[in-house]
């Protein structure tokens, strides 16, 4: 969910999309369109997926008054427990049992809009906003000295008495952060913190200025403030030099197509993408709206030193790796105007990124039946080997129609460990949970879903809050951990599902999606997968080339049977048939329609007969 900072597009490495100009809208024949709105009695609609709990807000943040006690983003650690973000403050829960999570603590602290991420017992939260205070105390910033916009850093070895250590403040304030281990040592983390707001008056934090020039290393605009944490002494936490990603791009042309309805509460002409009017006589607005200044979020993959940025209607990416002297790569902009770039994610082998488009900032219904397929959904671009160009490739949105009580548009996801595919699972606000494959990346498409009807009726605006006529709710966001589905409601609570066998996704990928555990996992900083010597992994790949028609049926009936006569063996016995088996497996690839996930399933069974000996 992004603050009202305008949309500033540019352009810079570009590789015109080959997308269709006509614009396409989504199906009003679904059951998730016609659902019975209600907090707690909504009507529900799922597809290859369940709910296995819901456990409502607790007490301490149970309204819905404006933005102020919602529920924001989740991260993942010490095994099982989870700790969500919100607007006043953050729960912890144990996940231990994900039928029945247990409320280990509840911590009060207005900190807008406290997005989490844990390194082992440190948990950060992003904190922007005119109300926050060092103290975490209600009621308003009343000096301007105890205003706090930057990174809470607390420590959560006891998670049943999270204690405050220190407030990292920084010019901007921190609308989210991304956590990036340092390649070299170990005991060092660096934190990447997006701020949407200008910069700080002296009179808060002295040596934040306000520039019109991107390259001046004075400017606090143009860049993305660095925290430096010694994770042995996170007291010594510190803002260093930022990352000045932005220096030398220019701006973006006017949209052409696939273009939001013009504000007509502004003047006509000279309008930017967002439909926010130009002032060229003022010397700094018009540079503010010629190139990016910050980004909404950015998504790290520490395993290959890539960071993929998602500036407004900017995708940047750049090589961390040095986190404190971090190289951009390349940049694009969509001339079909995506509208706000939010969040990216990489797939695990890092050749596709994915971004979220937030039309409308998260609070408007932008998944009606007449609002476009194009605008408020994913799009997915491929890089080249050197990461240097970048390349655009198709959309995806919910198929379904929602109602205009529901505020709905992509937001916040991550990788389902699927071997041989990429599944991103994702909030798409009151547009419910989405799976969605994008293995092939000009023709994604959906495989799972779970929806609730809106929470308020269309008669009911008792609950307005002050930026929309209904009740702000749905998932913030959706992240696969060690087999279960976990999102974030924004008013209703917390929610676990999980997924169930389908023609769109077996038993056996499903169950080697288990095998994946992660004691920590912070979504903006992305791990690399990887899957243990087992046979769900191999008949994974046997159920994709069943389902792909990729190797001929008496071949995958024959690696079928050889698979299950393999697992009835143990020792030396079991090593040797797998090992004759990927010998046979391997000639099968030449002449297969999908040759390269026949090598796939080959090396996970040849990793299983080495694990077998």
């Amino acid at each position: 969910m992004r603050s009202a900072w305008k949309l500033i597009v540019l352009i810079a490495t570009l590789v015109a999309p080959a997308l269709l100009s006509a614009q396409s809208y989504p199906s009003a024949a679904d059951p998730r369109s016609t659902l019975k709105p209600g907090r707690f009695d909504a009507g529900t609609a799922a597809s290859n997926m369940r709910l296995v709990s819901f456990s409502p807000k607790p007490a301490p943040f149970d309204t819905v008054r404006g933005l102020t006690f919602i529920n924001s983003d989740l991260a993942f650690g010490n095994s099982h427990y989870a700790y969500q973000g919100n607007f006043a403050g953050f729960t912890v829960w144990d996940v231990s049992n994900p039928a029945k999570p247990v409320v280990a603590s509840v911590v009060d602290c207005i900190t807008s809009q406290g997005d989490p991420s844990i390194v082992g017992n440190l948990l950060f939260l992003s904190a922007e906003g005119a109300g926050n205070r060092n103290d975490c105390g209600k009621g308003g910033v009343q000096d301007p000295m105890d205003h706090m916009a930057g990174v809470r850093i607390y420590d959560v070895s006891n998670p049943h008495a999270p204690k405050l250590i220190k407030n990292v403040q920084t010019c901007k304030g921190s609308h989210t952060h991304t956590v990036i281990p340092s390649p070299t040592d170990p005991n060092i983390v660096y934190i990447y913190v997006s701020g949407q707001q200008a910069a700080r008056p002296a009179t808060e934090l002295a040596g934040c200025n306000n520039g019109t020039e991107p390259a001046d290393p004075a400017n606090s605009l143009y860049q993305l403030d660095i925290i430096k944490v010694p994770l042995a002494h996170p007291e010594q936490a510190a803002v260093i030099p930022g990352a000045r990603i932005f220096t030398g791009l220019d701006g973006s042309p006017e949209c052409k197509t696939f273009c939001a309805p013009a504000d007509t509460r502004r003047p006509a002409g000279g309008r930017g993408r967002d439909g926010a009017a130009r002032d060229s006589a003022n010397p700094i607005t018009a540079r503010l709206n010629t190139g990016p200044r910050n980004c909404h979020d950015v998504t790290a993959y520490p395993a290959i030193h890539l960071l993929a940025a998602a500036c407004s209607s900017h995708a940047i990416m750049v090589d961390i790796s040095n986190p404190e002297k971090p190289v951009r790569l390349s940049a694009l902009t969509d001339t079909n105007n995506f509208q706000g770039r939010h969040t990216a994610g990489f797939s695990n082998d890092g050749k596709k990124t994915l971004w979220t488009d937030e039309w409308g900032g998260g609070t408007g219904p932008m998944c009606q039946a007449g609002s476009i397929m194009e605008l408020g959904g994913n799009t997915i671009i491929t890089a080249s080997t050197d990461n240097k160009q970048l390349t655009q490739h198709a959309y995806f949105k919910l198929p379904t129609a929602q109602s205009a009580q529901e505020n709905c548009v992509s937001h916040n996801g991550g990788l389902i460990p699927v071997p041989g595919r990429d599944l991103y699972v994702q909030g798409w606000y009151q547009g419910g949970i989405d799976v969605m494959d994008f293995t092939d990346a000009d023709h994604p498409s959906e495989i799972a879903y779970f929806d609730r009807g809106s929470i308020d009726a269309p008669s009911d605006t008792s609950k307005a809050s002050e930026r929309s006529r209904y009740t702000i709710g749905g998932s913030w966001g959706a992240y696969y951990w060690n087999g279960m589905i976990y999102s974030s409601e924004l008013d209703r609570g917390f929610d676990v599902y999980e997924l169930t066998p389908s023609p769109q996704l077996s038993a056996n990928e499903i169950a080697a999606a288990k095998l994946v555990t992660l004691k920590e996992y912070n979504p903006q900083s992305q791990p690399k997968l990887v899957w243990p010597a087992a046979f769900p992994v191999a008949r994974s790949y046997l159920d994709q080339l069943v389902r792909n028609d990729g190797l001929a049926a008496d071949r995958t009936t024959a690696v079928s049977a050889a698979l299950d006569a393999a697992e009835k063996k143990s020792g030396a016995g079991r090593g040797a048939a797998l090992t004759a088996l990927a010998k046979r497996v391997d000639g099968y690839a030449s002449g297969a329609k999908d040759a390269a996930r026949v090598r796939m399933m080959s090396g996970a069974i040849k990793q299983l007969a080495a694990a077998s000996k």
